[in-house]
């Protein structure tokens, strides 16, 4: 079984479209939450998801861009993006948001794994750490692989001896498509971060997706890749919506 995982899209409409293009063959996505949010292209994006029909869960850019939750958690730039957002999506998306579950996600169909935004024990918290990671690696009743999202990091956590271990893809050069392959030992516990498709924020402007893959036996891997995508264009679509220019700018820089 090979699984896509993807997320924190942010309305980034050629960063999503060159990460689909670009993976291999898959037979099923997940993604993490933060469809909306930042850049330009909600409706376009949040089309796009709801056509996969995939299995997925709420990030906080969602809750907020549906009016779930105010404004006043974000930080000035972030709140004017979510407001405008507020009023260009659809009503029909703005539905779909608010209806979109909390994680963590646990599914019957894909066993041993489970999907959360943010991480297992808050949807909104940063695993930006081993002392994070490791009260999450520990914690009881959660599943030994768990994927998650919301830093805009590509890596993760490994537990070795009940303490983390971050890890992180290394790619040969910046530019160009490239991957990573980890394989991951059997019964160790693992936080698993695909990066952000629209926003990165490890120093690397390529949009950022992976691939786990299991035969269904001890061997199992994820692949981490990265995308070239027109981010002038994605740059175009936030200026012309008058958004921060801010937020075109983080996009060159990966950050």
């Amino acid at each position: 079984m090979r699984l896509l995982i993807l997320s924190d899209i942010h309305a980034n409409i050629e960063a999503f479209e060159a990460c689909v293009a670009g993976a291999p063959s898959y037979d099923r996505v997940v993604n993490l939450g933060d469809v909306v949010g930042y850049n330009a292209s909600p409706n376009e994006v949040c089309e796009r998801v709801i056509a996969m029909d995939a299995p997925i869960v709420r990030g906080n850019h969602d809750r907020v861009c549906s009016g779930l939750t105010e404004l006043k958690e974000f930080n000035p730039v972030a709140a004017i993006s979510a407001y405008w957002t507020k009023n260009t999506l659809k009503p029909e998306h703005l539905e779909w948001l608010k209806a979109l579950p909390q994680g963590p996600l646990k599914r019957e169909d894909l066993p041993g794994m489970e999907f959360v935004h943010g991480a297992p024990l808050d949807e909104d918290e940063y695993l930006l750490n081993s002392a994070a990671a490791d009260d999450n690696l520990n914690a009881p009743g959660h599943a030994r692989l768990i994927f998650f999202g919301h830093t805009h990091i590509q890596g993760g956590f490994v537990d070795e001896d009940g303490e983390s271990r971050q890890f992180r893809p290394q790619f040969d050069g910046a530019s160009g498509t490239a991957e990573y392959k980890m394989w991951l030992t059997p019964g160790v516990r693992y936080l698993i971060n695909p990066g952000s498709v629209g926003q990165p924020r490890d120093s690397d402007w390529r949009a950022a997706f992976a691939l786990y893959e299991t035969n269904g036996g001890a061997l199992s891997s994820v692949t981490f890749y990265r995308v070239p995508y027109d981010v002038k264009q994605t740059q175009q679509r936030i200026l012309a919506a008058q958004l921060p220019e801010r937020l075109a700018a983080r996009l060159q820089m990966g950050r």
